[in-house]
């Protein structure tokens, strides 16, 4: 049985959940302890003789669950040859070679790398005529019977609920089927396809009822991104709408989450509904600020009613009277905002989020893609570099992958042209246009590119960061491209941080001795870009932690253009006047081959400066409702105490 040392929730704590849930510190510890719990099914069913019939699912979650099981058969001997497997779905339609097949993904991270036999794993089909889906879905079912039924089932959740392909408003006992793939399904999958034209409208998937009569269900999720479903999934009512609500009425499901993914049910969000809390000085923040925002009053204005009627009587007894208790956060969040993010010289720090000495300290500013860094904290960039700081800036990967073909090939065509015009011998370049022409005129869709087209891109998107760092005031020896080797496999999914993109941020962070590191604090998908340069960054001040100019090293945490810091979360807000916006724009600007037409666009069609000022002006409302000072945009920062 599964067992969390962070999950301490008694059964009345968890009176608002309708499904046992269980939350791990991480992701990487959940799918060790569901491997142990398949490892102990497999040899059960061993000592019995029988097959072990597994249900398994496909995507970001299950990776590190499959790592694991092949683990333990390469290092602990655990065999699979009595274990037989159904895969909850593929795209339709899917060749079983091509990048994006389920089938691919299944034999690379497992079924080719244990003592499965080929003549015990099951995957959806995705070659089928359509006339012929109806009945191959039939006998999908009948398979599955005559095995015994699932033993085991693994599942993920989509943003909407879905659980397989069973979109929002599937039935509950709805079959194995084709099915018509809902729109926030495919912006989620559109990533993996380069664009939302070229993601699949349909797929075939296992059906409710076969799910729901699986022995055992787990469902598994990690990171923010998933926090809001799971917490509609889990507290909320059985509905077609949430179809992972269904799990609700198994008699053995389970509910397997991470810290971040588990962050908004409510004993973990507002522990104080559920149960008397110690109050901590953090927790006090968190509830007074969520108090003022859901009823829309400056946090001077609560009074003791508000903190009684809103189950927050037990603090006021402790703290109260509400008066004392506002004045204290209050003043806590107006501390945040600070027009110096470097720390104001000669100035007394004691309340303000920055140090003052030294005045003029050594920045470094991590950059997972070439235009993170202006997207979500130029301001504050531009603001260091003008108050006389040493700022350095690393972009840690070529982000190659987000530039068009057509940019590609007009680059290309440039430096062609530019050859002819200046009398240079272009043979060579001429023939790397040619090639990359002739590539990308027949290339498939999201199909790895070849070298030379990777190349042009990476410096593209190269140029245009150094365009930005010379707008905001750097010179070329302040610039750093790191070039992560984890980054550069040509697709859309990438290896895990690797020896060698530690080394080579430990080495720059070592040649820089920064007094302020910031670095992208993006976790919302725990197998993206912006998570992996942060493992690396994280690693490598751990194991610089002992050198001496470590100790005055002060690592702060930005956010993305998709999301922001929690208001309670909030160290340091950076103001920005309106005239400091613009000029933020125009640094965004600067990286053209990001404008009218992103390749990964996602679910929000506003370009990437619009989403910017958009999220720093909401950052500013809720400072401004909450009863500070009003600005035109914030910039926000939480701290990393290493």
């Amino acid at each position: 049985m599964l067992k969390s040392k962070i999950d301490k929730a008694t059964g009345f704590e968890k009176r608002f959940e309708n499904i046992n849930t269980v939350v791990f510190k991480n992701s990487t510890t959940a799918s060790k302890a569901v491997a142990q719990e398949i490892a102990q099914l497999i040899k059960e069913k061993q000592k019995d003789n029988k097959p072990c019939v597994l249900g398994l699912a496909t995507g970001s979650t299950p990776k590190g669950l499959y790592a694991e099981l092949v683990r333990l058969h390469k290092e602990e001997g655990l065999s699979f040859k009595n274990v037989v497997t159904f895969n909850l779905d593929e795209y339709y339609p899917m060749e079983p070679d091509s990048i994006h097949s389920y089938v691919r993904f299944m034999k690379e991270l497992l079924l080719d790398q244990v003592d499965i036999l080929p003549e015990n794993y099951h995957i959806p089909d995705g070659t089928l005529a359509k006339a012929n889906i109806s009945k191959y879905c039939n006998d999908y079912e009948s398979k599955i019977e005559a095995a015994g039924g699932l033993d085991l089932q693994i599942l993920g959740i989509g943003g909407n609920g879905h659980i397989g392909f069973n979109e929002s408003g599937s039935l509950q006992n709805s079959k194995t089927r084709l099915v018509a793939l809902d729109h926030i399904t495919r912006v989620a999958a559109s990533k993996d396809f380069g664009g939302l034209s070229n993601t699949p409208r349909t797929a075939i998937t296992l059906g409710v009822k076969k799910i729901m009569e699986a022995k055992r269900v787990i469902l598994m999720a990690w990171g923010e991104g998933k926090s809001n479903i799971i917490a509609q999934s889990v507290e909320g009512e059985v509905t077609n709408k949430v179809p992972a609500s269904f799990l609700q009425e198994h008699n053995n499901a389970v509910f397997v989450l991470d810290k971040e993914s588990a962050s908004k049910l409510k004993r973990i969000n507002t522990p104080w509904l559920v149960e008397k809390v110690a109050w901590t000085d953090k927790l006090i923040r968190k509830a007074v600020l969520g108090l003022a925002l859901r009823l829309n009053k400056p946090v001077l204005m609560l009074t003791d009613a508000d903190y009684i009627e809103n189950g927050m009587s037990d603090l006021l007894a402790d703290s109260g009277p509400a008066y004392d208790i506002n004045i204290k956060i209050f003043n806590k969040l107006q501390s945040t905002i600070t027009g110096w993010p470097g720390g104001k010289p000669n100035a007394d720090d004691s309340n303000r989020p920055e140090r003052a000495t030294p005045e003029k300290k050594r920045v470094l500013i991590f950059s997972p893609h070439p235009d993170d860094d202006i997207i979500s904290m130029g301001g504050t960039f531009k603001r260091l570099v003008e108050q006389g700081h040493d700022v350095h800036v690393a972009y840690q990967t070529s982000g190659n992958i987000a530039v068009a073909d057509d940019e590609a090939l007009r680059f290309a065509s440039f430096v062609c042209d530019y050859n002819e015009k200046f009398g240079i011998d272009d043979d060579t370049a001429k023939s790397i246009f040619a090639k990359a022409a002739k590539f990308l005129a027949n290339k498939k869709a999201s199909e790895v590119d070849i070298e030379e087209v990777r190349y042009i891109k990476g410096l593209i998107r190269k140029g245009e960061a150094r365009s930005t760092s010379h707008f905001v005031g750097l010179n070329d020896d302040q610039i750093h491209f790191m070039n992560l080797p984890f980054y550069e496999t040509g697709a859309i999914e990438k290896n895990p941080v690797g020896e060698e993109d530690i080394e080579l941020t430990v080495d720059l962070i070592a040649q820089i001795k920064p007094h302020q590191i910031y670095a992208a604090g993006d976790l919302a998908d725990p197998h993206g870009t912006h998570k992996v340069c942060l493992d690396a960054i994280f690693e490598a001040v751990k194991r610089l932690k002992a050198e001496p100019f470590m100790s005055t090293c002060w690592v702060w945490l930005y956010r993305g253009a998709w999301q922001e810091w929690g208001i309670d979360e909030i160290e340091m807000a950076v103001p920005m006047g309106p005239d400091q916006v613009l000029e933020k724009r125009r640094g965004i600007f600067k990286h053209q081959s990001q404008k009218d037409g992103v390749v990964f666009q996602g679910s929000d069609s506003r370009e990437f400066w619009q989403r910017a000022e958009d999220r720093n002006k909401e950052t500013a409302d809720i400072y401004d409702q909450l009863g500070m000072a009003r600005y035109a945009a914030m910039e926000a920062f939480v701290r990393w105490r290493f």
